[in-house]
């Protein structure tokens, strides 16, 4: 299979997991965990970690099911988690926004705004220290920027030229807060980064073709020891802000305005890019479509058929003082 179609293969199979544990979510009631859907967001994660190698590794934040996925995390481990089952990849103790798999180099999210860009710039810093040809890269959005957290991350990293990526998926909104009424006028995200002296790019968050293409140089660079880089895609999730509904009748935004991001979807946009040298492409993306629902479905069977965390290992892994 070409890069191109695995690209977009990729998407899908995010989008159908996605989509799948939304309707389940909804109607079942069974996932007792804070759920963050990133559906219409899923070239940001793609691209990126396409552009990633093994042994580069992966942090993000609260909206964490394509990044885990992407970068190769185990579906039913992820099912399982947002389950509670003690099969799930944080033993069924961390949900939907405390998902890990370091054995594919996704260390994990954090359901704290901005916390993972410092542990992802304490990764990289390390690998600086020992020479590693490694890349730490962490995920998080718009409304991150406006941390502390996130300004001493990005100083830090760049004053020791840490092989740190830096993606902001900007999808406009923190929660319901639009970015216009957030920051000022005439500014953007990408221009302060480039402030801390690191390469920094704004651009289409939902062109996978571009962001991987973008992000392999960037991860190249910071493997190369030029320091690190800073990428802002801008994109647009389609669900609420946590939660598997359509919230376009909540006051903050209008029907309008997410059907015309719908309609520059990542995935309809990759599979019409494809269609000129693949006539058959929708077909494939069809039949993708019936094996990725059948693959989440499998592993919602399996969790359903796993068991809970025994209570006498409730405590087992957290800190005593």
């Amino acid at each position: 299979m070409e890069s191109g179609e695995r690209l977009l293969r990729e998407m899908v199979r995010i989008r159908c997991v996605e989509e799948v544990l939304a309707d389940l979510y909804r109607d079942e009631q069974e996932m007792r965990t804070p759920t963050h859907f990133s559906i219409g967001q899923e070239a940001a994660p793609v691209g990126v970690c396409a552009a990633t190698g093994p042994d580069d590794v992966v942090y993000c934040g609260h909206r964490s099911h394509g990044p885990y996925l992407a970068k190769g995390g185990d579906l039913r481990a992820m099912v399982a988690e947002l389950y509670g089952r003690a099969t799930g990849c944080a033993g069924g103790r961390g949900g939907s926004v405390h998902l890990t798999s370091p054995a594919t180099g996704f260390i994990g999210a954090t359901a704290i705004l901005a916390e993972s860009i410092s542990l992802a710039v304490g990764a990289g810093w390390a690998f600086a220290l020992e020479g590693a040809p490694r890349v730490a890269v962490t995920f998080f959005g718009d409304g991150a920027t406006e941390e502390g957290a996130f300004h001493e991350a990005l100083n830090f990293a760049a004053t020791q030229r840490a092989p740190v990526l830096f993606v902001c998926e900007n999808n406009g909104y923190s929660i319901s807060s639009p970015l216009r009424a957030r920051q000022p006028y005439g500014t953007t995200i990408w221009e302060r980064a480039r402030g801390y002296g690191m390469a920094s790019r704004q651009l289409d968050g939902n062109d996978v073709f571009a962001v991987h293409a973008a992000a392999r140089e960037a991860v190249e660079r910071c493997r190369d020891g030029a320091g690190p880089c800073f990428l802002e895609l801008q994109t647009y999730r389609w669900r609420e802000h946590v939660g598997p509904n359509w919230d376009y009748d909540e006051g903050y935004r209008t029907k309008a305005e997410l059907d015309s991001w719908m309609e520059r979807c990542p995935i309809k946009a990759a599979a019409a890019r494809l269609g000129a040298a693949h006539p058959g492409i929708d077909e494939e993306v069809a039949g993708w479509r019936r094996e990725f629902r059948q693959e989440v479905l499998d592993a919602v069977a399996a969790a359903k058929a796993d068991p809970f965390p025994a209570v006498a290992d409730l405590l087992q892994g957290a800190y005593e003082s």
